[in-house]
Parts: structure tokens; sequence; C-alpha cells
């Protein structure tokens, strides 16, 4: 789905890829963190080339939000939320990152014994952002966060999602809804 393609990501930036669906969206966001493999060309992260494995993208500081959440049904939000730090080894930095998640997202500090299955699709759209913050990433990768949300809700995400960035986090952003997504990014491609 993917030829010739070359795009740059600077640090504290928000870009945002938009296109029509079959576009190759998730297929970048797939290979850049090693689900999928390229045939030719480099990924560089920091001038320097990534391999793509999806444990090294996550070591090297990428992590991905994937479209329609992915989240463990059948485990609570914490476990999902855990999952995100299964790299890391620093329990109360962890607790400490649970916290800011639940600063961003505070309807998941009362869910977190429920099962992730039972949650609303936003709910859920919350625990995949908070696992994807778990590794602690320098890039966030959301492929189309605001996909089936209700207005409101697609609001409160992108409200996080700014939250984020301004944190410190760069943030690649693939996403359908083009008037959200070019409203909160420095720069877009098509």
């Amino acid at each position: 789905a993917l030829r010739d393609l070359s795009f740059t990501v600077r640090e504290g930036e928000i870009v945002s890829i938009i296109g029509r669906n079959g576009a190759g969206k998730s297929t970048l966001m797939w290979t850049l963190v090693g689900l999928l493999k390229p045939q030719t060309g480099t990924i560089t992260m920091e001038g320097k080339k990534i391999r793509p494995v999806p444990h090294l993208a996550v070591a090297a500081g990428i992590s991905l939000v994937p479209e329609r959440r992915r989240l463990f049904p059948n485990l609570t939000v914490r476990e999902n939320l855990r999952l995100g730090a299964y790299l890391r080894r620093d329990r109360g930095e962890i607790l400490e990152d649970e916290e800011k998640i639940f600063s961003l997202f505070p309807v998941l500090k009362e869910r977190l014994g429920q099962y992730a299955g039972t949650l609303s699709g936003g709910q859920q759209q919350m625990v995949a952002i908070g696992r994807g913050l778990m590794s602690r990433p320098r890039v966030l990768l959301l492929d189309e966060p605001s996909l089936g949300l209700a207005p409101l809700l697609v609001e409160q995400v992108f409200r996080a999602v700014r939250s984020i960035a301004a944190s410190g986090t760069t943030i690649l952003l693939v996403e359908q809804n083009a008037l959200e997504a070019l409203g909160i990014a420095h720069r877009a491609y098509v």
C-alpha cells in the first residue's frame, strides 16, 4: 500500500496523517512499530536506524495505540494498563504514571477492576491510550483514536492528545476525521 514514502516528525510535534480508507495509514503505523516489515527503506529515530521488531520499537520509545483499541477484553482496566509497562521494572514510577493517566481520564480510576470488554467504546479508547502511555514513549502513534466515538468523547480524546503533547510526548496521529486532526496538528501529510 505504501511506495516512496518519506516524512519527518520533529520532537514535540503533533503530526497528522490523513487519507481515505485503504490509503495505507494503518500499514504505515504497523510498519513503524515492526508489525509489518518494509521491503525497502529505513526508519530512523533521532538519527539512528530502528529495526522493525515490536519490542525493540517499544524499547526505543515508540508506542502504538492501534485502531479499534485491541484491548484484552477479559482483563481488567488495571491489567490492560499494566501490559503497557511490560518492559519496565520501576514499580513506584509505574504507579505515578497510572495517576497521570487518571488525571487525563478520571473515569478509569473508578473502573480499575472492571473488565475492559464491558466498558463503553469511549472508555475503551481511554484505556488504549493509557496503555500506550505506560511505556513512557517519546513518540506515541495514535491510529484512528476517534473511530466510532460520540462527538463529546471525540472532543475529550483530542483534549487528552493535546495534553499528552504538551507534556513532551511527540505524536503521530492517523485520523480520518480531518477537521479534528488538522485542528490539533502542527503539520499534516495527506
